[in-house]
């Protein structure tokens, strides 16, 4: 089946595989890949600007489960569509839809963290302690350990808005779910009547099991349930981008656009 699989297809997913295995292998020697390629918010002390390209081939290295779903639904439906648009088409939309997830989460998550700069501003040096996390912390250390000991010396007082602060800062976005929710968006309007059987019995549509599971995903990210560290609106933009690609394309190229 490997061999079978179109070229773009399986270079992506062989990433994807080495980024996963390269997480396990560094985290075992103290070295945290995650935190250095995932995606931090662009106003966070610790993003830069590779880890728009480098996010999405990187998973949770504790979590088998997050890169093995998103792989088997990306080889699933993106070998099928590369084999109809082609390797280049497909590259460059799988390419948008993981830039429209960054754009999207990156958008929200940019107001939040300016509201809570300009609150935290008021109360101690922010700009210091930003500086303090940005070319003084060792990632690959005991980063919480690290931060407490510069607030316990600063006496900076913790706050709900200050731990909500460090979460969004810290936290970084990691998987390939936004370009595969563009993926899974294009095949349902594409082959909407397509169907998949869930739990191997009961028959949905395609147009019908990928809706629901974008309007599940926009429900949870403005319920942001405690300790969902999922993030749905990654999901959400992934899909929108997916989506206007494909009408965009289908409108330019009726007679030679599935």
């Amino acid at each position: 089946m490997f061999q079978n699989l179109p070229q773009v297809t399986k270079n992506i997913l062989l990433l994807n595989i080495a980024f996963f295995v390269a997480s396990l292998i560094l985290r075992s020697q103290g070295l945290d890949l995650e935190m250095t390629l995932g995606a931090h918010y662009i106003n966070s002390p610790f993003f830069e600007p590779y880890q728009v390209v480098t996010h999405f081939f990187m998973h949770d290295s504790g979590n088998f489960l997050h890169i093995f779903f998103n792989m088997w639904l990306f080889v699933m439906l993106g070998a099928y569509l590369e084999n109809i648009w082609g390797p280049k088409r497909f590259f460059i939309f799988y390419l948008v839809s993981a830039m429209g997830a960054f754009a999207l989460y990156n958008m929200i998550g940019f107001i939040e963290i300016m509201q809570l700069k300009s609150m935290l501003a008021k109360e101690f040096d922010l700009e210091q302690f930003d500086y303090f996390l940005k070319h003084s912390v060792n990632l690959n250390s005991d980063l919480v350990g690290q931060i407490n000991a510069y607030i316990s010396e600063n006496d900076i007082r913790v706050s709900p808005k200050l731990e909500n602060y460090l979460q969004k800062s810290i936290t970084p976005m990691v998987g390939a779910s936004g370009g595969v929710f563009g993926i899974m968006t294009a095949f349902a309007i594409l082959f909407p009547n397509t169907e998949f059987r869930i739990y191997f019995v009961l028959p949905v549509k395609a147009k019908y099991l990928v809706s629901a599971y974008v309007l599940w995903e926009l429900y949870l990210s403005f319920q942001n349930p405690t300790g969902d560290n999922v993030a749905h609106l990654a999901h959400i933009g992934g899909a929108l981008a997916g989506a206007i690609m494909v009408l965009v394309w289908r409108k330019q190229d009726r007679s030679n656009f599935w």
